[in-house]
C-alpha cells in the first residue's frame, strides 16, 4: 500500500510513477487525491463540531451555576443536536476512509527510481547471462513434456483424469527427482546461505493474502475454499513467510530476518488461457522453493543483489544456462519497486523461460501488513522492507534439467550435484 502522506504532499511524483507503469492506475490515483481530500475536510468538520459541543458544555456549566433553567435547557438541547451531527459525520468519515483504503489497496507499488523505464517484456534489459554450458546437440531436442513422457516420469493424461487441465503426475525417477531437487534448494539454502527453513499453512486468511497484494487485485487467480470466515489456498510461499509478523513490531537487531520454504503453490491462470499448455510451466498446482526476506530500509537495495545471488547459484550448481533480467517499469509486478527474472534456456522450445523473480517491495506489503521495527537508538519505529524470490520453481527446474541434459537415446543424464540424492546418474527407459 502506498504512504498516503506522500500521494498528498506529491502526488505530481506518484502520477509520474504510475505513468512509468503504463498508466492504467491514473484513474484510480485521481481518485485517491478526490476521496482524500473529502476524508480530510470531514475530519476538519468533525474538529469544529467537537469544538462547538465544548462551548455548549461550558455554556451549560455557566446557566446552570447562575440557576438560569431555560437556558440551561436551550444549551442541552443544542449540545444533544451538536452531538448527533458528530455521531453522523463520524459515520460518514469511517465510511470514507473505508472506501479511501479501498482504493489504495488497488493501486500498484512505485517503481524504484533505478528501475529502467519502460512498456513490457521488449525493454526488459539483459544484466547478466551465463551459457557456458549451452549444448551443441547432435541431434533435435526434445521439449520436456516429450522426453518426460517417452522415459515414463511424466503421465499428464492421468493428471488430467483425475483433476482436469494444467496438472502433472509424476512417476517412479520423475516424482525421486522432484524430491530431489527441493531436498537440493533447502539444504543449498539453509546450510550455505543461512535462512531458516520453514514449512507454513497452505491455507490462509483473507487478512494475509491482502496484506502481500494478493488481494483484491488476483482474486480471480486465487483459490477460494468455501468456509468462513474464508480460506485460500497460497499462490506461493511468499504469502505466509512474509505475512509471519503480520501486526508486530520487531527489534532492530533482529533484522534482517530470511526464511526458506518449500511449498505447493496454487493458481488458477485465469487470464492465460492459451499459453503454455504443455508440460509443467503453467500448472495451477506446482512446487516451489521461496526465499523471503525482511529488512531495515537502507538494507534492501543490498539484500535484492543477494537474494538474486542465491537464487543463481542453485542455477549454477545444476550447470543450467541462464540469463537475468533487470524488469522495466511496465513489467514489474503489483507490489514489486524493483524485480530481476532469471530465466533458463529451454533447447526443446529454442527459447528462455522465467525460473524465478526476485522482487524488492519496500515498505509496501509491510504498510498493508502493519509489520514494524523499532530503532535501537531513539526508539523510532518504521515499516520494515520485504522481499522475495523463487529459489526457484521446481516444476521448471525439472523441465530445464529434461531439455538440457537429455541424450539421443531419449536418456536424461542426472546433474552431477543431484546425484547423491538421486542415487544414480542418469534416468533411463
Amino acid at each position: 500500500m502506498l504512504d498516503i502522506k506522500l500521494v498528498r504532499s506529491n502526488p505530481e511524483k506518484v502520477k509520474a510513477a504510475m505513468a512509468d507503469r503504463g498508466g492504467r492506475y491514473l484513474p484510480a490515483l485521481e481518485q485517491i487525491l478526490e476521496k482524500d481530500s473529502a476524508y480530510r475536510a470531514a475530519l476538519s468538520e468533525i474538529e469544529a463540531l467537537r469544538s462547538k459541543r465544548n462551548e455548549v458544555s461550558k455554556k451549560i456549566q455557566v446557566a446552570k451555576a447562575s440557576g438560569d433553567e431555560a437556558a440551561a435547557q436551550a444549551a442541552m438541547a443544542e449540545a444533544a443536536a451538536a452531538k448527533e451531527a458528530v455521531k453522523a459525520r463520524e459515520e460518514n468519515t469511517a465510511a470514507l476512509e473505508r472506501e479511501l483504503n479501498a482504493l489504495l489497496l488497488s493501486v500498484p507499488n512505485l517503481p524504484d527510481p533505478s528501475v529502467v523505464k519502460g512498456g513490457g517484456p521488449p525493454d526488459n534489459k539483459v544484466v547478466f547471462e551465463d551459457i557456458s554450458g549451452r549444448r551443441d546437440f547432435s541431434f533435435k531436442p526434445l521439449d520436456h513434456h516429450a522426453v518426460g513422457e517417452k522415459l515414463g516420469i511424466l503421465d499428464f493424461a492421468a493428471a488430467t483424469k483425475l483433476s482436469g487441465s494444467r496438472f502433472a503426475l509424476l512417476k517412479g525417477q520423475g516424482a525421486k527427482l522432484e524430491r530431489c531437487l527441493i531436498q537440493l534448494m533447502l539444504d543449498i539454502h539453509t546450510v550455505e546461505h543461512g535462512y531458516t527453513e520453514i514449512f507454513p499453512p497452505f491455507l490462509v486468511t483473507t487478512e494475509t493474502m491482502t496484506g502481500t497484494g494478493q488481494l483484491p487485485k488476483f482474486e480471480e487467480d486465487l483459490y477460494k475454499i468455501a468456509v468462513e470466515p474464508p480460506l485460500y489456498l497460497i499462490p506461493t510461499a511468499e504469502v505466509p513467510l512474509t505475512g509471519m509478523y503480520r501486526g508486530d513490531i520487531l527489534k532492530e537487531d533482529e533484522l534482517p530476518k530470511r526464511f526458506t520454504a518449500y511449498t505447493a503453490c496454487f493458481r488458477q491462470e485465469a487470464g492465460s488461457y492459451g499459453k503454455d499448455t504443455r508440460g509443467l510451466i503453467r500448472n495451477h498446482q506446482f512446487n516451489k522453493v521461496e526465499l523471503v526476506w525482511l529488512t531495515r530500509p537502507e538494507d534492501s537495495a543490498a539484500a535484492l543483489e543477494k537474494l538474486r545471488a542465491d537464487a543463481e547459484k542453485i542455477l549454477k550448481v545444476l550447470r543450467i544456462p541462464y540469463r537475468v533480467l533487470e524488469l522495466c517499469t511496465g513489467d514489474i509486478g503489483f507490489s514489486s519497486s524493483k524485480t530481476y527474472d532469471l530465466e533458463v534456456w529451454m533447447p526443446g522450445e529454442g527459447a528462455f523461460r522465467e525460473i524465478s523473480s526476485c522482487s524488492n517491495c519496500g515498505d509496501f506489503q509491510a504498510r498493508r501488513l502493519s509489520t514494524r521495527f523499532k530503532r535501537a537508538e531513539g526508539g523510532k519505529t518504521e515499516f520494515v522492507h520485504t522481499l522475495n524470490g523463487s529459489g526457484l520453481a521446481v516444476g521448471r527446474t525439472f523441465a530445464a534439467i529434461l531439455e538440457n541434459y537429455q541424450q539421443e537415446d531419449g536418456s536424461v543424464v542426472v546433474p552431477e550435484a543431484l546425484r547423491k540424492y538421486m542415487g544414480t546418474d542418469i534416468i533411463a527407459i
